[in-house]
């Protein structure tokens, strides 16, 4: 089983995926709202929003999203019901990610060695995304 964490956004999705990519690197895939059937009666600028957005961030694993259309009643409601977990192999691949992921953002929990053994931080990305970065040795 793989988990795919899959993203919505407000007209957004293309440009947080490329911020997330400058991160996680990756090939960028990004299909165009236009390019669906009907696209073509959408209005003007929900036509370039995006349909369907992706990058992988692991071994047969996809981060993906889409942009909210309201012309189809779509409602984006950003809270903190979600988080994307992500367990790195290293200590230094957890301050990468952190610190990349971070960057324009709001830290809740800055990575730290905590009480029940991981190295760990937590953050809303300037996206309105919410991360939590961890890394345990013993699981190792």
């Amino acid at each position: 089983m793989k988990l795919n964490p899959y993203l919505n956004f407000d007209g957004q999705a293309e440009e947080a995926f490329k911020f997330y990519q400058s991160v996680f690197g990756g090939e960028l895939f990004i299909q165009k709202m236009s390019a669906a059937p009907g696209g073509e009666n959408l209005p003007d600028h929900e036509k370039n929003y995006a349909m369907h957005v992706s990058i992988p961030i692991g071994e047969g694993q996809f981060l993906m999203a889409s942009d909210c259309l309201k012309s189809a009643g779509h409602q984006l409601n950003v809270g903190n019901n979600n988080y994307i977990c992500i367990t790195s192999d290293s200590r230094e691949e957890a301050d990468r990610l952190f610190n990349g992921l971070s960057a324009g953002g709001k830290v809740e929990m800055p990575m730290a060695d905590m009480f029940w053994g991981d190295y760990f931080g937590s953050f809303e990305d300037r996206y309105g995304v919410r991360w939590m970065i961890n890394y345990n040795e013993k699981a190792k």
